[in-house]
């Protein structure tokens, strides 16, 4: 008698963010030339595939949202957030890697830092995530209210201040509950990640247990400024602030696959481990390290240049290195067509067009830019069809003017 066969089990996947933390940060990268060591970052390298030429984008808000939704920022709008309370965020329109594997069986969970808008209708927990427990801004936004010359008038803070760390849940049937576990201050900052590492790591307890597979993007608040390290990590390098925060954030990712081990499920998964943008350099004893030029913000290579490792046990081969082009956009449909969706693109898209670099040859044919420029009309032309999602909150003077003479007006 013929019999089904059975069927491939999906694997679970679990991507780590670290927070502006360079390519020049991780000793897989560095060989320990800046005098600490990750080996836990490391660990994923050796026993999977490490990126050379891996793209970030240059800033926060854009390399979280080019991640989670497969998207250019320019298409969704999600360059910068703006301010507490701005109008930019995640919009419905823009599916999620949680909106697509909730369909397929996965239990869906994000904790750390959000950074894509801290409106309720922005929140993880309206885009595909079945739980939420994170912080929505960079940190040296949330510790602002901590000083002396912050307004003292509780309604600006009202209007004009940063939402707590928060916590919520899907409904199930597109609301949400949300609940505020107070303010990300200087002091709760030295042991926030450890709050949503064990937030994490109940959440694969809890999805082992009902024996569903687990999508997790867990973001750290490490290395992004200002750092505010609890006593027992201060000085561990005995060469500064950065070194000190580095070791605790590889050390938080060493907890991580020692709980996959622990349950026996770390064959079944697949481990990311990246970060959103180039390093910061010039905020010391802060910043990060880039061999690229410029950093965070600019348009330069430091900026957009990230690192990048991935371990996928029977799939990817241990010790592998990647020096072909891999971008945050390029993960989405990539980890979709592993949780069992393999034509993810031509379904959301209804066609699919592939990047390839070919500067190298371009460089010899440099009389094919003149022809080629009607196909760089018709791309541009995309944009009727599928244009911003929103402005991206990035600045012009303009914009700033308009800003100021809108906040000129009473505020009621």
């Amino acid at each position: 008698m013929a019999t089904k066969p059975a069927k491939k089990k999906q694997p679970n996947i679990l991507v780590i963010f670290g927070d502006d933390i360079g390519y020049w940060n991780l000793s897989a990268y560095n060989l320990g030339v800046m005098g600490y060591r990750t080996p836990n970052i490391d660990r994923l390298a050796k026993e999977g595939a490490l990126f050379t030429d891996y793209y970030a984008q240059q800033s926060c808000t854009a390399g979280r949202a080019a991640f989670i939704t497969g998207q250019c920022p320019f298409r969704t709008g999600l360059t910068k957030v703006g301010m507490p309370g701005a109008k930019v965020g995640l919009q419905p329109e823009d599916p999620t890697i949680a909106d697509l594997v909730k369909p397929l069986g996965y239990m869906t969970g994000q904790f750390g830092k959000n950074h894509l808008g801290d409106r309720d209708e922005f929140l993880p927990t309206v885009h595909g995530f079945d739980e939420f427990f994170g912080n929505l801004y960079h940190l040296n936004a949330e510790e602002e209210p901590e000083n002396v010359d912050y307004p003292k008038d509780p309604a600006f803070r009202q209007h004009f201040g940063p939402r707590g760390v928060l916590k919520s849940k899907t409904d199930g049937k597109g609301g949400q509950t949300v609940q505020d576990t107070g303010p990300l201050t200087k002091k709760r900052m030295e042991t926030v990640d450890e709050e949503f590492l064990g937030a994490t790591l109940d959440f694969i307890d809890r999805a082992q247990k009902d024996q569903k597979p687990f999508f997790i993007w867990f973001n750290t608040t490490r290395m992004h400024i200002h750092t505010h390290l609890k006593k027992e990590s201060q000085g561990k390098t005995g060469i500064g602030l950065f070194p000190d925060g580095m070791v605790e954030h590889d050390g938080h990712v060493g907890r991580l696959l020692d709980n996959l081990d622990q349950l026996g499920i770390a064959d079944d998964t697949i481990v990311v481990y990246t970060t959103d943008n180039g390093a910061m350099t010039s905020m010391w004893p802060d910043g990060g390290m880039t061999p690229f030029r410029g950093e965070k913000d600019t348009n330069w290579e430091g900026a957009f240049r990230a690192p990048c490792v991935v371990r996928w046990p029977g799939v990817v081969k241990p010790g592998t290195q990647i020096n072909e082009l891999f971008s945050s956009e390029d993960w989405l449909p990539t980890l979709v067509a592993a949780a069992g969706e393999p034509d993810v693109v031509r379904k959301l898209l209804e066609r699919s067009e592939d990047s390839v670099g070919y500067f190298s040859w371009m460089i010899d044919r440099a009389f094919v830019l003149v022809p080629a420029q009607a196909m760089v009309g018709r791309f541009l032309a995309t944009f009727r069809e599928f244009p911003s999602r929103q402005h991206p909150s990035s600045f012009s003077i303009d914009q700033v003017m308009a800003t100021m003479e809108n906040g000129a007006a009473p505020v009621h």
